[in-house]
């Protein structure tokens, strides 16, 4: 069966039924239908003085064609801790629509190991994306009505640092002109569209800690720029009061469950390789009270996801990981090692072992964090002993266990293994987690440090006009700020074709953009886009309703 056929033949219980495992009371649902809720933020206040569970990120290899599996490793290793009598919660981000139609899919896991309501999470959810992409619209038209109406502030038109968003990838929105008409339409200017998990406001809505930290962070928010360079705040426009309001309802996370009825939190749904790639603080520190193990992800391949997560989210939030799990698989590694797509499915332990040199960039740049490392194989039936063998001969070099899961076909049953020894880990006290950089490094520096130290690059470059930007907001009093790199996930380079772990390679930074009320500095590298677009067959030529009403072609 495919994984919505397995997502909507599987037996769900009523929310209320998840909640009372982790004692949360039926008074402080918001429920959305009978199989998904909200937890409210008041009945999260009364949970600040309980101790924390143990703090578990899944990340993984570069991603490649053949798939790696992190989402769906994710939630079959909670389902194994669950099942070898651990309390245990799964963190997940909310897919984004434009994946979803796109080429990506969707992210609630796969086969036996997935989140449900898979068609209801995949798509609009509990519209917490639709709320934020109001909200960042909003402050683009009170902007625009601001300079309309007289200008008050001085905002420069020729320096305004805030795009609209749209969550469906779109690339003919990449760069439009607005206000085209007459004067009653306002100032014509150019604009453009970022898709919405690349927003300022979702980054903001995922780093806040409640909602007056929320509301704080929007108003520092700087849209635009007078013609002698002052940065010009939401707070000057009036903003932050209504999108507040537009996201108070959002902010609580969503409570659903897995298909062994396992708790799984739902929050926020940054991209990796365009942001920060991680789901909300508030559902993470909330699992942290109400479970002993917490599971979390974190987008793409550890060079993006992973070094996000420590040197944004650990850092802004005060959180410290005691174990993290690199998801890898037999046939991502092969490809890294030089095998195409269609002979895969041939042992070729050589091959294998040529590609695990991707692998271990990943474990050494985990590890150079502090945290200590094991390995998932997501195995497929393909995959020969001789081959896992290799990994895990592999892996006893780097003083790592590389455990094989079948979570996919066996759910939380195809984990236990790994489950005990991420307990154990998690467990040993032995994480000395550190970020890779200090505040206080010059932000060129801080580039640099995550080029070298974990894409072994010899180097950035920049044009000086690039330059410029960023002696600009050191100047402007935003060095302290941690960094944000935009570039693609499929190689440790700026090139997507280059595989395995390539070296002798400069990162080029085309641009920087300041987010201050997310508190990082966005740093686009190479061709990636802000604004992804579809691919020649999108995924939504297949999604369709058939005669009984159910949705068909989700992935």
């Amino acid at each position: 069966m495919s994984d919505i056929e397995i997502a909507q033949k599987a037996p769900i219980k009523a929310i209320g039924e998840i909640a009372a495992k982790l004692n949360i009371p039926n008074e402080a649902l918001i429920p959305y239908g009978h199989s998904k809720a909200k937890v409210s933020l008041p009945f999260i206040k009364t949970l600040k003085d309980r101790p924390d569970g143990k703090l578990i990120l899944v990340t993984a290899i570069t991603p490649t064609p053949a798939g790696e599996g992190k989402t769906t490793t994710s939630v079959g290793l909670t389902d194994g801790l669950n099942k070898i009598g651990k309390k245990s919660i799964v963190c997940l981000r909310e897919p984004s629509l434009g994946p979803c139609f796109g080429m990506k899919g969707g992210a609630a896991g796969g086969g036996y190991a997935q989140v449900i309501p898979m068609e209801d999470i995949n798509l609009h959810f509990t519209g917490d994306l639709h709320a934020i992409g109001v909200a960042h619209n909003l402050l683009s038209a009170l902007l625009d009505n601001h300079i309309h109406w007289g200008n008050a502030s001085e905002l420069d038109p020729r320096r305004i640092a805030w795009r609209r968003v749209l969550d469906m990838n779109d690339r003919a929105l990449r760069q439009i002109v607005v206000a085209l008409g007459g004067i009653s339409n306002g100032f014509p200017r150019e604009d453009g569209f970022d898709i919405t998990v690349a927003s300022e406001v979702m980054a903001i809505f995922c780093l806040a800690n409640d909602l007056e930290d929320l509301k704080n962070r929007l108003s520092k928010i700087v849209i635009g720029y007078t013609r002698d360079r002052k940065p010009i705040t939401a707070e000057a426009i009036l903003a932050p009061g209504p999108m507040t309001v537009l996201l108070k309802d959002a902010l609580s996370p969503n409570l659903v469950q897995t298909l062994e009825h396992n708790p799984a939190f739902i929050h926020g749904g940054p991209f990796a390789n365009i942001a920060h790639g991680c789901n909300s603080v508030i559902a993470t520190k909330t699992a942290l009270k109400l479970a002993d193990y917490v599971v979390t992800e974190a987008g793409f391949g550890a060079d993006l996801g992973a070094e996000k997560f420590f040197d944004i989210k650990c850092r802004s939030a005060g959180l410290k990981p005691d174990a993290a799990v690199i998801v890898a698989t037999v046939r991502a590694l092969k490809m890294h090692g030089g095998v195409g797509k269609d002979d895969l499915a041939k042992e070729n332990v050589q091959a294998l072992k040529d590609g695990c040199v991707n692998l271990a960039r990943h474990v050494e740049n985990v590890q150079s964090f502090g945290v200590p490392v094991v390995i998932a194989i997501n195995r497929f039936s393909a995959d020969t002993d001789a081959e896992m063998a290799a990994i895990k001969e592999f892996a006893s070099s780097y003083g790592v266990k590389a455990i094989g899961a079948t979570h996919w076909s066996d759910g939380g049953a195809g984990t236990t293994e790994l489950a005990e020894e991420v307990a154990s880990v998690a467990d040993s006290g032995a994480s000395q987690f550190k970020t890779s950089y200090p505040n206080e490094m010059p932000i060129w520096e801080k580039i640099e440090t995550v080029a070298k130290k974990i894409y072994r690059a010899d180097g950035i470059s920049a044009e000086q006009k690039t330059v410029n930007q960023i002696k600009n907001l050191q100047d402007g009093g935003f060095g302290n700020l941690p960094v944000c790199i935009a570039k693609t996930q499929y190689s440790f380079s700026t090139d997507p074709n280059q595989k395995g772990a390539p070296t002798g390679f400069t990162l080029p930074v085309r641009e920087v953009r300041l987010s201050a009320g997310a508190g990082f500095i966005v740093v686009i590298c190479g061709d990636i886009m802000t604004m992804p677009g579809l691919p020649r067959v999108p995924a939504a030529n297949s999604i369709k309703m058939n005669e009984a009403g159910e949705i068909e072609g989700l992935f």
